[in-house]
């Protein structure tokens, strides 16, 4: 299953409050849940919070597909063509959006409540460590430390795919997730010194400290969580 994450950022002159409104309630349910590849979808909308007070993106999308034959289908259908991809900049800056497809796995499987929020943190490496050897130690930080975060419910790490690595660098390597019952939890947490979970440093991560992103957001089910097949798109 193909993991996408889009992160979007309003146009000149939009507000951040009519950005989220025109994504969640216009260009997603009228243009991107017809797309019939997609299997799953989820935007989370960005929530004012304490580390993250000059944001560059106000939301990310998540959209699932089940291979690659079928995220190229999707890119050339006129759902795509006609609908999603020409309304994007009646709402956003598409220049400063940036897309990652990822393999996800779960790190710490907890219960997350009805309006649970979750920040999502966007990482590029040091390039000086060895990709294989920095997901190894970054695999095994989270399951050994993700527990002693206070409110910590459930953390998921998305690894970006090993084919953008084929000719490069991949923009960003991974995209974290980690799970409270609420933003006065989430900010408990930013308050502790287990917060370094969550934004490592450089020494104990192999992240580099000037490519960590991250944005506390509430998640909105479009498609899902159960996954809808192509024979249920109408």
């Amino acid at each position: 299953m193909i993991h996408q994450h889009i992160f979007a950022a309003p146009k000149p002159g939009m507000s951040e409050k009519n950005f989220q409104d025109y994504w969640l309630n216009l260009h997603a349910r009228r243009y991107a849940i017809k797309i019939p590849q997609i299997s799953k979808y989820r935007l989370n909308l960005r929530l004012s919070c304490s580390i993250d007070p000059t944001p560059i993106w106000s939301g990310c999308a998540e959209i699932w597909l089940r291979n690659d034959v079928e995220q190229v289908a999707s890119l050339q259908t006129p759902e795509f063509l006609q609908g999603a991809r020409l309304d994007e900049p009646n709402w956003a800056a598409f220049w400063l959006s940036a897309v990652l497809d990822c393999e996800t796995e779960r790190l710490l499987d907890g219960a997350v409540p009805d309006g649970a929020v979750k920040l999502i943190v966007m990482s590029k490496r040091d390039l000086s460590n060895d990709l294989q050897a920095y997901r190894m130690l970054r695999r095994a930080d989270l399951k050994e430390r993700a527990a002693s975060v206070p409110g910590l419910l459930r953390v998921d790490m998305a690894f970006a795919r090993d084919g953008l690595y084929a000719v490069g660098e991949a923009r960003f390597d991974e995209v974290a997730h980690f799970w409270f019952a609420s933003v006065d939890a989430a900010e408990n947490a930013f308050a502790t010194p287990q917060r370094d979970v969550m934004l490592p440093d450089a020494a104990t991560s192999g992240l580099n400290p000037a490519q960590v992103f991250p944005m506390l957001v509430q998640p909105h089910w479009l498609i899902g969580p159960e996954e809808r097949r192509l024979a249920e798109v109408v």
